[in-house]
């Protein structure tokens, strides 16, 4: 049995990466809870969100600021502050933030940081990256997504 020691970080501790024009910042690693747990803050522009996608765990999601519409299975949710949602793994989801949104995200187990240090880029510093210059190469994310237990799918059409 691992012997898990209290973690205490202070802002800006932990690893930070830009991806699809978001600032997605690690706040609790995996390697600190012994695998049970990743949680993150990401801050997304407006229109700026993920694919379609599922997680091989669990996800719950805490608006903090800003908001956004969610695809859960299908079903659409508009959500700002205190909004949450409980994700069981396996469940298609995807969200667009109508305004610039600032989410906590709780993944269970943990590990996920893994998938977004490989598919983003270290942030230079902690704040949403410039507008990106081109669409994100859905191919390459989907391939990555893929060795951490992921399934994207493309953008639905619009």
């Amino acid at each position: 049995m691992t012997s898990l020691k209290p973690v205490i970080h202070k802002p800006g501790a932990g690893q930070a990466f830009w991806m699809l024009g978001g600032l997605y910042e690690v706040l609790l690693s995996s390697e600190d809870s012994g695998g049970a747990t990743t949680i993150m803050q990401m801050t997304i522009p407006a229109g700026m969100g993920p694919p379609p996608h599922t997680h091989p765990g669990a996800e719950s999601v805490y608006v903090v600021d800003g908001t956004l519409t969610y695809n859960i299975a299908g079903e659409l949710h508009e959500a700002g502050p205190g909004s949450l949602f409980y994700i069981p793994e396996g469940t298609v989801e995807w969200f667009e933030p109508t305004s610039t949104v600032r989410v906590i995200i709780t993944y269970t187990p943990g590990g996920i940081e893994r998938f977004f240090a490989e598919a983003g880029e270290v942030a230079l510093v902690r704040d949403v990256p410039p507008p990106p210059s081109s669409p994100p190469d859905v191919e390459r994310l989907v391939a990555i997504g893929a060795r951490h237990g992921m399934l994207i799918q493309p953008p639905p059409a619009r």
